[in-house]
């Protein structure tokens, strides 16, 4: 392990600007994601005007609104929010795999993290549970993930030789 380069990236987001993009299908538990995700950025030192949040009306809107924020605001990283139930509409698999692809594409194509924050559920108890409603809130966890991969993605970016 000697003499390996490491890059890590850094909780700390300050001087970072974030977008979000979310989704207003399911918004009682959008936004409990929502929540845990901004206020988990002001804790970890990102200004309240370098955060931007945009509303679209559900999980397959999600890559376009992304794209736009990326194009229009080129933030640091970009968080993409749903929750999509299974039951609530028969075409829960395609909403899903094909939000999420579009989402990875944009991603490569902008050269900006897209965090994938869709919480596919079988059912609205699940739901609940991932949305931090009880316990757990999967928007922070999501929120943490784009100030590391913000943060070592500017580290690989600045380092002036990265073999030897």
């Amino acid at each position: 392990m000697k003499g390996i380069r490491r890059l890590r990236g850094s909780f700390d987001g300050r001087g970072r600007t974030f977008a979000l993009a979310v989704s207003d299908f399911n918004e009682a538990l959008t936004r409990q994601l929502l929540d845990g995700a901004v206020d988990t950025l002001l804790r970890h030192r990102v200004r309240p005007a370098d955060i931007t949040v945009a509303h679209v009306p559900g999980a397959f809107e999600l890559p376009l609104a992304v794209r736009r924020l990326i194009r229009r605001a080129r933030p640091d990283a970009v968080i993409a929010l749903a929750v999509v139930i299974r039951g609530q509409t028969r075409h829960f698999d395609q909403v899903v795999q094909e939000s999420a692809r579009g989402l990875r594409e944009i991603a490569l194509a902008e050269d900006v993290p897209v965090l994938l924050g869709i919480v596919p559920a079988e059912n609205a108890a699940q739901a609940i549970e991932r949305c931090g409603i009880k316990q757990m809130n999967k928007g922070r966890e999501w929120a943490l993930a784009a100030l590391e991969a913000s943060d070592v993605l500017r580290r690989i970016q600045g380092s002036p030789r990265l073999s030897r």
